[in-house]
This record gives structure tokens, sequence and C-alpha cells, in this order.
């Protein structure tokens, strides 16, 4: 078993190396039609690790993809965004964000009401109640892993036990990104069923795209230094700044709660810079491929994220499994049933739902495999998620105590 992160960060770049290579050819582009590239990238790291090829009990690449790749990513993808073009995707994409926000309060109350009928001892007293738990869940999957932490200190839930519904939320939520990505590449047919038009998502996606093309040109080494030169110098920043604001905040607030979360703003800020430098000619940096570079960390983090499942792990709660199952179908359906009534494109259902449940390290991915140009869309509704996602999980344990 491999443990050393420098050799396994090896084979995750091997992987990403092979794929890439491959993708053109078209003997293999026969496999990727049924096996899209971003899904391979992320099912082999997985089953290296369920098949014990690899270890990542003690391996650090999570907290440096976390905090290096991902504001890297997120600064680099919103630099060439078109805000006037994604205000003009209209109220839909609110819409079915808001509606996957619902599914997950709602849904877990209901879930949980459901494994109780049959197995009562489910629900526990005191501090090991099942909706104390359940709570880091709703944080995970409305906002992201800080509303998660923050859930656990809330609720006071014990660390022994959090394994468990790790494995569940890891498990539930990447299995639900598979059919998204499935459905990305089906997404016509899709449309098609729910009556929507997605007119507008790919006016945008045209007129992001034929800006790259309009100012693409041949680098040089120097202009490689001052795009790397900045984007890290941005992640510096929003490090620096959201030490200072996460500790401001602390102190007004508690320690427990999501404006005292550094990552949380960190994730606001590499965002806001982003958006800010897409104002500037800085957004010229998009014809050296800004946004490639950043596509290059989400997939790096999509292999890193994978060394993080292990399938077999669904035996160690069936209940809790069960729970997480019934909750994030609630989810789901809600979801299309909205997006049908309203007929909104699939594009928003995909990007909506990650946006809750996978945050920003998710939603860029599942909103980069309809189009590259479309990332950035991903990126802004997860850091809605984000601010969200503490109050929602509060209101949904509430709920489930309730229920209890």
């Amino acid at each position: 078993m491999i443990s050393n992160d420098r050799i396994i960060l090896g084979l995750l770049a091997a992987l990403l190396a092979f794929v890439f290579a491959t993708r053109d050819r078209p003997a293999w582009q026969r496999l990727y039609v049924f096996v899209p590239i971003i899904l391979v990238c992320y099912l082999v790291p997985s089953l290296m690790t369920t098949f014990g090829l690899i270890d990542v009990s003690e391996s650090r690449l999570w907290d440096i993809s976390r905090d290096y790749f991902l504001p890297a990513a997120l600064f680099l993808m919103t630099l060439s965004i078109d805000i006037k073009g994604i205000l003009g995707l209209g109220s839909k994409a609110i819409v079915m964000f808001l509606t996957a926000t619902l599914g997950i309060v709602l849904g877990g109350p209901l879930a949980l009401w459901i494994v109780a009928q049959f197995e009562p001892s489910i629900i526990g007293s005191g501090d090991t109640a099942a909706w104390r738990g359940l709570a880091t869940l709703a944080g995970s999957w409305i906002g992201g892993g800080a509303n998660q932490t923050a859930m656990l200190e809330v609720y006071g839930y014990p660390l022994e036990n959090f394994a468990a519904l790790l494995a569940v939320d890891i498990i539930v939520a990447e299995i639900w990104m598979i059919f998204l990505l499935y459905g990305a590449g089906a997404h016509e047919r899709v449309d098609r069923w729910l009556g929507a038009d997605s007119s507008s998502i790919a006016r945008l996606r045209d007129s992001m795209a034929a800006y790259s093309a309009k100012i693409e040109r041949v680098a040089s080494a120097n202009d490689y230094v001052l795009l790397f030169g900045v984007a890290f110098a941005v992640v510096g920043l929003s490090h620096f700044l959201g030490g200072l604001l996460g500790g401001v905040f602390a102190d007004l607030q508690g320690e427990d709660a999501t404006l005292a979360s550094e990552f949380f703003w960190v994730v606001v800020i590499a965002t806001t810079a982003g958006l800010l430098t897409s104002f500037t000619r800085a957004r010229e940096l998009e014809g050296i491929g800004a946004s490639k570079f950043g596509v290059l960390f989400i997939f790096l983090l999509v292999a890193v994220i994978g060394t993080r499942m292990d399938v077999t792990k669904i035996m160690d709660a069936p209940a809790f499994m069960a729970i997480g199952a019934i909750w994030m179908a609630f989810h789901i359906v809600l979801l299309l049933v909205v997006a049908k009534i309203i007929k909104a494109p699939f594009f928003f259902v995909a990007v909506g739902s990650k946006a809750n449940v996978g945050g920003a390290a998710s939603a860029p991915v599942v909103a980069a495999a309809f189009h590259p140009a479309l990332a950035p869309v991903g990126v802004l509704l997860a850091v809605l998620g984000y601010a969200l996602g503490t109050y929602g999980a509060i209101l949904c344990a509430q709920m489930m105590a309730g229920v209890s």
C-alpha cells in the first residue's frame, strides 16, 4: 500500500496525462463516449483507495488541493467571466439553486422519519442522537466542508461515530455526481423531456468561448510567470484576509459561525478577486490560457477527491446509508419536478444541485462537463451555497430533532 503523498500525486498526474493523451484517439473515444473522461479521473483514484493500492488516511494532498489549487482555480476561472451574460440567464438559475437547498432541508427530516419506521433504534439519544450526526450531512450538502465542520462542533456529535456519516456524505453525493456527469453528456435529450429552452446557456457558452478565441495568443515564459504570479498572489491574499476576517467574526459570533471560517472567506475572496479582475485589462490573461490552467487545477481536485472515497465503507452504517439515499432521492425528485414545471434546462438542475451538495470543488466541475466556458457559473452558485450552508443546516437539524 502506497502512503507517500509524492508517489500518490505522481500516480494521479500519470492518470490525468494518460486520459488526456488518449481522449482524441479513435479507439479510446468510443470508451469515453460511455465513460466521460472526468468520470475516469474520479473513479480510478477511488478504486485505488478501495482496493488498497494507496492509503490516504494520513495524506495531506486534499489540504494542499483545497488550500492552493481550489482558490487558484476559482480566480483563474472567473477571470474571464461574462457577468452580463450570466445575469442574462434569468431567474431560473436562482430558482433551481434554492430548490436544491430546500430539497436538502426538507429531505433530511423526511428520510429520518421513513427509516425510523423500520429501524427505530436509529434515532438514538443524547450526544449520539442520529439527528446530531445528520446535521453534519446537512451542512456538507448545503454548503461544504466548512459548514459540515461547524455543525459537528455546534451539535457535539462524537468524532468516533463521524466516520460513518463521512462515508455516507462522500458515497451518496458522488454517486449522484456520476449521474449528473452522464446527464451532461446527454443534456439535449433531458432538456427536450423537461421542455426547456437552453438557448440562453448556449449563447453564454458561445460568447465566453468566442472571447477566449479572440484574445488567444502564443504565450511566452514571461506571460506564464505573470499568470502564475498573479494567481498565487491572489491565493496568498485570500488566505491572509480570510484569516483576518475569520478571526474577527469568530470574536463577534463565535468560532462555530459560518463567517468565522477562514476557508469560507478564502473562497469568497478568491472568487471576488476574479470577478473584479474581469472588469480590467487583466481579463486578457485568458488569451494565454488562464481558464485552461483553472481546468487543470479542477481535474487535479477531482483526482484527489476520488482518493478519499472507499466504496466498501457503505457497509459500515446501512441505516445511515439508507437515510442518505432517501434524502438525496427527495432532493433529486424535487429538482426534476420544479424543473419540469418551470421548464428549466438540465444545466440549471445539475449546477444548482452540485452548488449545494458539492460546493466550490464540484459545481464548476459539473458546469465544465457541459462546456469548459461555463465553469464560472458553477463557481458563483457554489459561493451562494457556502453563504446559506450553516443556516440551512441548523434549520434542517432542528426539524430532524423534532422528528426524533
